[in-house]
């Protein structure tokens, strides 16, 4: 009986295990065709400063296609301040003159274009719906070999990382699958097959604590980025992480939403704080729109708020308040 019991085990661990592999292969075969090569090269001895999970001296890093046309998704700090552009695509084929569509280093985040036909482009999904130990799988480049696979999970939500510009990215995902120099700028893809994150960042010497752009902020700012080649943002001069709000709050305030932003930090005299926002403070909307997650919130502070005043509704010890700001320009 008991021969029975430990063969039955270890067939369901196989079927398990099976299942896992089979999940990650095809996720990654569904969108390796799209991941690229950015070559960024300096004339004249020009040199950028470090960056977690890239080697400043290659100049290389990742990156990947998700318009058919041949626009390009990848890591501001890889091409920053590049002389010329290369992007080598799955098939072998080398581009060597890549066009800079525009840059964010706020998000540490680039668009390049590409002038190649037939090319395959990833399929999009959405970081919103990511919960911790969700199985991820990276994509990239890592010290020259092309194509490297790795998978891990989502290790947390809501993480800040500083960009190069100084500014807090907010809302990034935190994972274990591998990250090493060259992997900057490649896709961060669910067990569905779907980008869900911009793989960014590692911390040194830790080993398992990478860090992904959310593809929710990626496809926002590329869009800005194609559209004008900068992402002109008004801001509040807060940091802060989103938060899912209790049920009896929800009741009791009669809340459409779930979710909110948490005020972790204030930017010293920046308009939130002249305002009288605090840290602690919940942000349940920005004007008449709910903000629900950071990304909401970075959605929301567009260019045409720069300058006005817009009432921030916050939860503070329990009671629902409205404060005007005057948004400035970041």
């Amino acid at each position: 009986m008991r021969s029975n019991v430990v063969e039955a085990a270890v067939e369901n661990d196989a079927e398990l295990l099976d299942a896992y592999s089979r999940a990650v292969a095809e996720a990654a075969e569904r969108v390796s065709p799209a991941v690229v090569k950015v070559d960024a090269r300096r004339r004249r001895g020009r040199s950028r400063g470090r960056r977690a999970g890239d080697d400043a001296a290659a100049g290389s890093g990742s990156g990947f296609v998700f318009t058919p046309d041949g626009f390009v998704l990848t890591n501001s700090h890889v091409v920053s301040g590049a002389d010329e552009l290369s992007v080598t695509l799955a098939d072998g084929r080398t581009i060597g003159s890549a066009t800079l569509i525009g840059d964010d280093p706020g998000t540490d985040l680039a668009v390049l274009r590409v002038d190649a036909a037939d090319l395959a482009a990833a399929p999009l999904g959405r970081s919103a719906t990511l919960r911790p130990g969700h199985l991820v799988i990276a994509i990239g480049n890592p010290y020259g070999f092309h194509y490297t696979v790795t998978a891990g999970i989502v290790s947390a939500l809501g993480r800040s990382l500083r960009s190069t510009s100084g500014r807090l990215i907010d809302g990034m995902i935190q994972t274990d699958a591998a990250l090493n120099p060259g992997n900057s700028g490649g896709p961060l893809v669910s067990s569905r097959g779907e980008v869900v994150g911009v793989n960014t960042a590692v911390i040194l010497p830790a080993q398992g604590i990478c860090f992904a752009i959310p593809i929710d902020t990626a496809t926002f700012v590329a869009g800005q980025l194609i559209k004008s080649g900068r992402v002109r943002r008004s801001f509040i001069g807060i940091g802060g992480q989103s938060v899912r709000l209790h049920r009896r709050v929800i009741d009791r305030l009669h809340l459409s939403a779930e979710g909110a932003v948490v005020v972790l930090s204030t930017s010293p005299d920046g308009p939130a704080a002249r305002a009288g926002i605090a840290e602690g403070d919940l942000i349940l909307a920005l004007g008449t729109q709910p903000v629900t997650s950071v990304d909401d919130l970075h959605r929301l502070l567009g260019e045409e708020l720069i300058g006005t005043r817009v009432e921030v509704t916050v939860l503070r010890k329990g009671e629902r308040k409205a404060i005007g700001v005057v948004a400035g320009e970041g």
